[in-house]
């Protein structure tokens, strides 16, 4: 099987290739680097699988050869990144989308999109199930990446409708471990950076607002069932396990044995005040549930950034 992977260079698609390659697949890597990182992939060169092609996905799209799979993962994900190129992003989201798709219906080849609990917005349905169409702004700073992804749904699923084209979308929820980058300005690497540092840590908010977080191993097994099952509809992929901040920030100082302060800072607009999956559609129809603990999954990220800071 060969597998086309946008966005391969990221923290998750660098996991995700890595699995894939695992599994005997053959793997093509397209990343213009402006959020990815060549170190994230370099130790995949030497597998004769695996093939790296620098490239927007937005321009025009041509894979030689046979293509079983596209999985797109391109996009700046976090706040810190889409703030700053929001029209990369939005672009990334429409044009890149279309790109792929096309690909994929040439190529006649299964096709997974890497959306965003951020199609569900500032929730007021808790937890988020699929069934939840969301509460986003659609004018508002985070409105760029928000968007984007809720019309790379709408596209995807007008190929699936239209071409008959195979789609299987994951709406993924906060996912940490190792290869974020430091700068990444999500709350997982600043805590870690600020912590192993003895900076303050900075909580926006007052800090009740809650998250979930899912480990990378554990989230990219979900991708690949959920590429491989029959599922036709979008499925939240996530830890349900729900956490303030105030708590996480707690656990973060203790892991690290660190001095910081916590110290607050206004929370950011459209800031989602809860973000929990509901599962039990990943569950019935992947067999899929996370099985790394928090604490596991931050000791080996806290690791991770030790080795790098």
């Amino acid at each position: 099987m060969r597998a086309v992977i946008t966005g391969g260079a990221g923290f998750i698609g660098s996991h995700l290739s890595e699995y894939l390659l695992k599994k005997g697949w053959e793997v093509v890597v397209l990343d213009n680097l402006i959020t990815g990182n060549i170190d994230n992939i370099e130790h995949l060169f030497k597998n004769r699988n695996f093939q790296f092609i620098k490239y927007n996905v937005v321009d025009y799209l041509y894979i030689a050869g046979r293509v079983d799979a596209v999985l797109h993962l391109a996009s700046p994900a976090s706040p810190v990144d889409y703030l700053k190129l929001p029209i990369p992003t939005l672009k990334v989201g429409a044009l890149g989308t279309h790109k792929t798709l096309g690909l994929a219906l040439a190529k006649k080849a299964r096709y997974l999109l890497a959306s965003t609990s951020e199609v569900y917005g500032d929730p007021l349905v808790h937890p988020q199930k699929e069934s939840y169409w969301g509460n986003v702004n659609p004018i508002g700073i985070r409105g760029v990446y928000d968007e984007a992804k809720r019309f790379a749904e709408a596209m995807a699923m007008a190929y699936q409708r239209y071409h008959k084209l195979s789609v299987r979308i994951a709406r993924i929820f906060n996912t940490y471990g190792p290869r974020m980058r430091l700068n990444d300005g999500r709350v997982v690497p600043n805590f870690i950076y600020q912590a192993l540092n003895n900076k303050p840590i900075t909580v926006y908010g007052d800090g009740t607002q809650t998250r979930s977080f899912c480990y990378v191993s554990d989230l990219v097994e979900g991708l690949y069932k959920l590429l491989i099952s029959d599922v036709k509809s979008p499925v939240n992929l996530g830890n349900p396990e729900e956490i303030p901040i105030i708590e996480f920030a707690r656990i973060i100082k203790n892991l690290t044995g660190s001095k910081s302060k916590i110290v607050f800072k206004p929370r950011p607009a459209d800031d989602p005040r809860q973000r929990r999956p509901d599962i039990s559609l990943a569950r019935k129809k992947l067999g899929w549930h996370p099985k790394i603990s928090l604490t596991e999954g931050l000791k080996n990220t806290i690791e991770y950034f030790r080795g790098i800071i």
